[in-house]
């Protein structure tokens, strides 16, 4: 196994035999900007300080003879065949690239399940071109036309091959377009929605233990960023902490069950804020019981989504048990928010 070096952090990313450059970094969670894949845009261009590569076809409009004398090379073709390929990409530079969003994009509801008595799970697929995305990030949907406003929700799983999206719908009585969502949209349905948008995304190349809190689809995202990290074989402890006000009010059992069996290093626990304790002997709010579940909090990456008021409360709980700002990620739900576009320096080029 080789190693792609990064300078000048000087972190190493393992590389598997055949993988290219680009395929690495992306396995391990990095957004070197890129486009056509193919050796043909030159938008994955770097400088390689040291050991050799493949550097395969590509054309000299994307690499030229003067760039191949500078130690430039195309990553998204080059193939290590030293033991370690050190390249001049590690700083800012290596930190997530958002995609630009997209409107109106028609989409097929391939499922609806009814998960608790007020959420509903929509399964989503493009009809044309897939969605790129960032676990964290967020769709808006709605129906304009009919009386109902689009409104933010995040997407819950990291980016598949097929392209499915899934959402979290929490029906809020009195809603323009939560109750639409729950009550009436079923399998088969047509759909437009927007995005993808948001920068609720931290540095997916983090090398700290995660605690994530969330309440009612607050959840979604968290399951998005967690998905992601276990998929890629994040090697660090990850807990989720969810409050619910009963067990009926948990939705997602089933899956993070089947990640604690294939991840020993995570935990998913449940604080009910109704009457009776949760099976992992927790009961109040999170910001009462966050103590209890981690005492010191200071090298942690901290992920907070739900309401406002819950991020707030967490967040100076949070702080208080030693979290820093930099390593503290927070997503506020607001009703009727406008979607909230990446600053243009944020954005990959394509």
């Amino acid at each position: 196994m080789t190693a792609v070096r990064l300078f000048p952090s000087q972190r190493d990313i393992s590389c598997q035999p055949g993988d290219t450059v680009l395929g690495a970094l992306e396995r391990a969670g990095y957004a070197l900007p890129n486009n056509c894949r193919a050796g043909a845009c030159g938008e994955c261009k770097v400088r390689v300080r040291s050991g050799e590569f493949d550097q395969g076809m590509v054309l000299d409009m994307a690499l030229s003879p003067e760039d191949r004398s500078a130690g430039y090379g195309l990553m998204c073709m080059a193939k290590p065949l030293s033991d370690v390929l050190e390249i001049e990409w590690g700083t800012a530079d290596a930190q997530p690239r958002l995609f630009p969003p997209r409107e109106n994009i028609p989409v097929v509801v391939v499922d609806a399940i009814r998960r608790t008595p007020k959420m509903v799970e929509l399964h989503l697929r493009p009809v044309g071109d897939q969605i790129r995305f960032w676990p964290g990030q967020y769709l808006m949907i709605g129906d304009p036309a009919g009386g109902r406003p689009a409104r933010p929700y995040s997407i819950a799983n990291a980016p598949r091959p097929d392209g499915e999206l899934t959402l979290l719908v929490s029906r809020v009585d009195g809603g323009a377009t939560s109750p639409w969502l729950y009550d009436r949209v079923r399998a088969g349905d047509v759909l437009r929605i927007a995005g993808p948008y948001g920068t609720f995304i931290g540095d997916p190349s983090v090398e700290t233990p995660v605690v994530c809190l969330a309440a009612g689809s607050g959840l979604a995202p968290i399951l998005a960023l967690t998905d992601a990290a276990l998929r890629r074989g994040f090697p660090h402890p990850v807990t989720i902490v969810f409050s619910a006000r009963t067990e009926n009010d948990v939705a997602c059992r089933g899956l993070t069950a089947w990640w604690r069996a294939r991840n020993p290093k995570f935990r998913f626990l449940v604080t009910h804020t109704g009457a009776e304790p949760s099976g992992d002997g927790l009961h109040g709010r999170i910001p009462e019981v966050l103590g209890r579940v981690v005492a010191d909090l200071s090298a942690t990456s901290v992920f907070i989504a739900g309401s406002p008021e819950f991020v707030r409360s967490c967040a100076e709980t949070a702080r208080a048990l030693g979290a820093v700002d930099p390593l503290l990620h927070i997503e506020a739900f607001v009703p009727g928010q406008a979607a909230q576009t990446p600053p243009s320096d944020r954005l990959v080029k394509i």
